[in-house]
This record gives C-alpha cells, structure tokens and sequence, in this order.
C-alpha cells in the first residue's frame, strides 16, 4: 500500500524531494527511501549512527516530522547545496566596493539554494553627497535594482529561483520610495519588501506627533507620524506590499540580544536574523498526532508529540554539522549559535479534528496549550543535547537567561538551561510549508486555516487528455472517512470565511511560545475599508505579534480561489479549472510544424538561426521545442545547452512565457547593440525576443511584454468566468495564492520563497 494520502502527494514527492540520477532516473524508488537516506545522513555525526537513524526514520516515517524542502531534496546526496533555508547577508557597507562586495555574497548564496534577506537602511539617502567624487548618492532604491537583476539570472538549486527580502527603518530619509517602490508592476520583482518599525515610530502614530528620517545623525525630512503610517497601510491594502516588521520587539525578545543585532529576515519574515545569519527549517506535522478525531475525546497525543519534538530537535542539530554553506562567515555563524527553526504544520486541521473553530477564542488558547508544549519539549531537548555534546559556544548562562523570550520561560526549564547550558540559542519558528502539506497529504499548511476544503485539477496527460483529480483537505477527507456524505459540522471554517482580526489572534497566541517568528498571511475581504484594514495591524502590534502581512485580493494583487457556498453554509467543492499540469514530458510526434528565424548580431561574423517548433493541442498551437544554430564555433557549447534546456522547458507544459522574460533579462557586461531602433542588453535578450515574437504569432500570448493569451485551453476560470489571478510558473495552473507571506501554487507547491 502507498504511504501518500493524496495522488498529489506523490507527484510533489516526485518533482521536489525524490532523487534521481541527472537523467532523470529514480535513486529513491519509494518514499522510504527518501526517509532512509535522510536518516542515514543525518545520522552520520552521531557516536551511534545505526541506533539513531532509526530513531530518525521513524520520525519520518508517515509525514510525522516534515523537515524543510531543502533538507528532504539535498540530505545524503552529493549535491552542493545548502540545507539551510534562511540567510541573512552582512551589513551592506556605505560605499561601492563594499556594496558591490556583498552583490557577489549574494549571487553565491543564492546560487547554492538559500533565500536571503537584506537591510538597505545603511545605505545614504539619494542625494546625500558623496566625498572624493563630486557627486550626489543615487539612494539604495537604485542598488536594489541592481541586486533585483541579479537574482533573475540566478536559478537557486533543485529549479527553485532564488528570493530575497529587502527592509528599510522607518526613520531612513528614502523611506516613502522604499513603500511605494512596488507599485511599478516591473520593479523589484523578485523582492519581498518589508518596513522596519520601531516603538518610538509607533508611540509617535498613535500621539499624533512628528517623525524625523535621518541618516548618520542628520536629519533629512520631517514628516507626520501617521501620514507615513497611512502611506505604508496604503501600500499594503493597494499591492500587498510593503510588509510590517516590529523590529524592536524582535531585538528585546531575541534570546541573543546580549550578541547581536537583528534588522533584517528571511524572505518569509519568520527568521529574524543577524548578519550573516543563517537557519533551518522543520515542522512537526499535528494532523498526524491526533487521537481519536472527530471523537467527544480527541485530543493531541502530547506523550508522542513530545518524544517527536526531542527527535526533531536533535536531527536539526545535526543539519549544522552536516550542510555546506555558501560563505564561511556564515558557517561561522550556525556553528556559534545552533540556531534552529522548529516549528509545526496541520495545526488547523488538528483543531477540526477536536472540534474546535480556528480564530475561536478558544482555538487560540489550544494553540497557545500545544506551542507550550512544544516549547518546553525542545528546550528541554537542547538542554539534554547540551550535557552530551556541549552548549553552543556564545552562551552565557546569566545574558541568556536575562533576555525577554527567556524571562517568561517556565522555571523549571530555566533552571535546567542554568544548570546544563543549552545546545541551540533559537529553537522555535513556523514557516511556510506549502509544499510539505501538500507533500503530507494535503494538510493545513503551517498555522494558517485551511485554505478551501476541496478543488479539482484537471491534469494534462502525455497523449493530450485530461483527468479530474479532486485535491481534499487532510481533515475534509478523514471526515468524509468516518462519516460519509454528512455534512460538515459548524466549526469547520476556511480562509475565506474568517474576519481578519481572527487571524491575528491565532498568530498572537502562537508568538508567545515561538522565539524567532511566524510567517502568517491575514487574509482580507476585497471590500474591506482601509480604516478597518488599518485596524489589523494595529491590533497586530497591540497583542504582540513580531510583524504583520495581510492579502486583499483585487485587480493588482489579483483575485484568489473561490468557495462557494451551500445552504447549509458549508463550502463545497470547487468547480476547477483547466489546470495545464504535465508531470512527465510530452512524447513528441512525428512531424512537427515550426518556423525559422535568421537573427544577426551586429560585429558577428555569422548569423544564429532560431527554430521553433510547436505542437497542436486541443485546436491550440503552443510551443514544443527550441533549435538554435550558429556557424560560428564560439557558440556551440551554449547554443546547444540553451536549444536542450528550452526544449524541455516547453515539453513540460503550463505558461512557459516566463522563459522569455528571463532571456529578454540577461545582460552582457561587454555591452549590447542597437537592433531597429532598440537596445538589446545580449544576444541572449536578442533570442528571447525572437522566440516571444513567435509566441504572439501562434497566439499563445496576448503581445510582447504580457502573459498567456486568455483561451479556454489555457487561461483557467472561476465561477463567474473570472481569472484567478497569476499563472504558475511551474505548472502552468491558475491556482497562486497568497499563503505564509508568499505567492504559492495550490496546484504543485511552486512558491519564489522556497
């Protein structure tokens, strides 16, 4: 019997975390085998590895302990990359060398697989002047561009593109372009962006009173406190961006403030963390640990949670020994601090299963009962790890134990942590886990309710037909299980029937037991008025929550997916769409029809010839496969590589525009050329533009520039016949959705953040 709850369970194993040779043939021939190797490897460092990976394997074993994607794909492999999931690069200096220095940091973090974050704060305001060159500063707006260029032509490992965040203080004199920088649908792309607020700004908000920015103890420009308060909130209720991060409140309750300082996170938010910083990622997955669902006596079997916790704990420990870093500072890094990122998934599932409403009040006080648990049961485990192996090298019992997260810990785990020290600083942060759930079985991905109860795929096969898959929520399908056709009960509730402000208590009764962050998206009703909206965040920031995102779809941030309703008030399942998904490659036919295009690059002494053929399907042409050739010698390693790589792109299926983008992006440093009346940045650019013209010809996008072409065959619908929203770019489905902070697919997983 398959260990997969859900069919797309097993094909995210087999796209994500499965690994195979580089021809595509399967290593992992089952899951447990991937369980196994990841055991193994984590197992090695152990002075008994045999005992301990077995212990390992069987918290793997049935999706009980989900380690981050990077650690599931990379563990016991010999690929160069990272395990951990979250970086944050080095201060950025004040100056062009140093800037440009820490560009390069992040193109080899990147490359490696590692999201990272970064603060611009210390950079000079545009126009501040610049000593020894007469000149004015171009502001860190401009160097963020670059950094933005950057990471489009860098694919992260395992096919993930990389991300990064971007923060800037309140009080920094660039601020208000900072907030609406985003509103340029062609700006800063691959950019989460975040303000840094701190107490004083929001004492100031609230008094009503006046802010200074300022930079290096110059004031710039003064503003009105809540006229930048509202410019921020604006911004986020107009475009879903700029995110809200209480940095002040991260730095008091840091378990390090004695060491370090914070003023940047991970992509996601929910990793906080210093320069150089660097952290892993792991989920305990509560829909597994439930005894009895739907019973008058379920609960959370807290005696197996526990022991899951402390196994969990030790396997992260081990990561830091085990994973390669990207730069030896932050190698550096980990190994001083241990830090760890424990945290959970299924939690609104498991609240179905003991009959409890998510964003009730006293859903929020279980969750606050299990966070605890948790809690205490990896602190304790740190502290046992300390006594065998020894505390991590910058603790110091009396700074530790004085610090704000360590001041409201139980007593008794304090008293053991002044005793014995503690092997990792930082234990605990949920985050997102879009393709894990999906991976486990469809669980409710990390504390966020779940998102629709059911939705159906339509799954492209290789001989051109469809098959309806219904995707079901893990608990919506234990349910149906148990019960059949009964209708669900009261408390079953989704994202799309929750008022805001039950989102933010849920995330508030998280944070107290959580020491790093929550990655969360509050999802808004697109009627929401801007004053209620702006209610949220303040009621984030009074019930001590460490940041804030919210998601109010509209005709930017595009629409999400529709639940309707019955008449017994129970959402039903979602009529679909015709989702493009291929998981294998499509066979290609005998004959195919194609054009060919003759492309000179002016000072070469031969011309490139691009072929594109395409493939009908479905009364639609869409492209199949690339052929680029070129008398000249000098590109016949890359034309090949490009012609190859291509190709299987457009065999795969979905919105393969994106490859034209990412061409049309790449620039050569020697320079470009002027071709009718435009400047083309590389040859690269050059052949993306041909092969997007050949697109628009075939009419499988709308014109230069713009996305799919709106077709049946290819643009997915709603009731109502109203899109979605974006396309993934993985699989071609209708399907984004703001989860945790992050654009992710419901479909395959696909998500920019990692």
């Amino acid at each position: 019997m398959t260990r997969f709850a859900a069919p797309i369970a097993e094909q995210i194993w087999d796209m994500k975390y499965r690994l195979k040779e580089a021809d595509g043939t399967p290593i992992d021939l089952t899951v447990e085998d991937s369980w196994r190797r990841i055991a193994r490897a984590l197992a090695e460092v152990e002075a008994e590895p045999a005992v301990w990976e077995e212990r390992f394997y069987a918290a793997l074993e049935d999706f009980k302990y989900l380690p981050a994607g990077r650690i599931t794909a990379g563990a016991g492999t010999d690929r160069s990359v990272t395990l951990f999931n979250c970086f944050v690069m080095g201060t950025v200096p004040d100056s062009m060398g140093g800037i440009f220095d820490m560009l390069k940091e992040a193109a080899l973090t990147m490359q490696q697989g590692g999201g990272i974050g970064y603060d611009f704060s210390t950079i000079r305001p545009k126009g501040a002047s610049v000593t020894g060159v007469a000149a004015d500063a171009s502001g860190p707006l401009s160097f963020m561009d670059v950094w933005d260029a950057m990471c489009r032509t860098i694919m992260s490992a395992g096919s993930r593109r990389g991300a990064m965040m971007a923060t800037m203080r309140c009080d920094h004199p660039d601020i208000e372009d900072f907030i609406t920088a985003k509103e340029d649908p062609a700006r800063l792309r691959n950019f989460n962006v975040s303000v840094l607020v701190t107490d004083p700004f929001m004492e100031a908000v609230k008094a009503d009173k006046s802010w200074d920015l300022v930079f290096d103890g110059k004031v710039y420009h003064t503003v009105e406190a809540r006229d930048l308060w509202n410019k921020i909130m604006r911004g986020t209720y107009d475009y879903a961006e700029p995110g809200v991060i209480f940095i002040d409140r991260i730095n008091q309750m840091n378990n390090l403030s004695y060491c370090e300082e914070i003023a940047a996170t991970n992509p996601c938010g929910e990793q906080p963390l210093p320069p150089y910083g660097a952290c892993l990622l792991g989920s305990i997955n509560l829909a597994r640990l439930v005894k009895d669902p739907f019973e008058d006596g379920a609960d959370l079997d807290e005696g197996q949670l526990e022991e899951l916790v402390a196994t969990a704990v030790r396997m992260m420990d081990n990561v830091v020994d085990a994973s390669r870093f990207p730069l030896p500072q932050q190698a550096e890094e980990a190994a001083n601090k241990r830090r760890i990122g424990l945290g959970v998934t299924g939690l609104a599932d498991a609240l179905l299963m003991v009959g409890l409403r998510y964003g009730s009040e006293e859903a929020a006080r279980q969750t606050e009962r299990w966070l605890h648990r948790i809690a205490r049961a990896a602190y304790l485990a740190s502290v046992q790890l300390a006594k065998e192996k020894g505390a991590f090298p910058l603790f110091d019992a009396k700074k530790y134990l004085a610090t704000g997260h360590m001041q409201q810990m139980d007593e008794d785990v304090r008293a053991e942590i002044a005793e014995h020290g503690i092997r990792n600083a930082l234990l605990t942060s949920i985050a997102p886990t879009g393709t894990i759930s999906l991976y486990a079985g469809n669980v409710s991905s990390g504390i966020e309710p779940v998102f629709a109860y059911s939705y159906t795929r339509k799954v492209l096969q290789k001989d051109g037909s469809r098959t309806e898959e219904e995707v079901v929520d893990y608990a919506v399908q234990m349910w149906r299980d148990k019960f059949g056709d009964t209708p669900l009960p009261d408390h079953f509730v989704n994202a799309q029937t929750l008022a805001p402000l039950d989102h933010v208590r849920m995330q508030a009764a998280a944070q107290k037991w959580i020491d790093s962050s929550i990655s969360k998206t509050i999802n808004c009703p697109e009627d929401i008025s801007f004053e209620a909206f702006k209610d949220v965040y303040m009621e984030a920031w009074d019930t001590g929550c460490k940041g804030c995102t919210t998601y109010r779809p509209n005709d930017v941030t595009g629409s999400v997916l529709t639940v309707s309703e019955s008449s017994e008030k129970v959402p039903e399942t979602d009529s679909g769409a015709d989702v493009v998904y291929i998981s294998e490659p499509l066979d290609r036919p005998q004959s195919l029809e194609g054009h060919t295009y003759k492309l000179k690059w002016p000072d070469s002494e031969h011309a490139i010839y691009i072929t594109v053929n395409d493939v009908v399907m479905n009364g639609n042409r869409r492209p199949f496969e690339v052929f680029i050739n070129s008398k000249n010698m000098e590109h016949y390693a890359w034309t090949v590589a490009l012609t190859r790589m291509i190709s299987a792109v457009f065999r795969r299926g979905g919105d393969v525009s994106f490859v034209v983008e990412e061409l049309k992006a790449v620039f050569d440093p020697r320079g470009g050329a002027w071709m009718q009346g435009k400047y083309v940045p590389s040859i690269l650019a050059a052949i993306g533009g041909v092969i997007e013209r050949h697109l628009v010809n075939i009419g499988f996008i709308e014109g230069e520039g713009m996305g799919l072409k709106s077709d049946p065959h290819i643009e997915a619908q709603v009731v109502g016949e109203r899109p979605r929203g974006p396309a993934c770019p993985s699989c071609g489905s209708y399907d984004m959705r703001m989860i945790e902070g992050c654009m992710t697919c419901g479909s395959c997983g696909q998500s920019k953040c990692g």
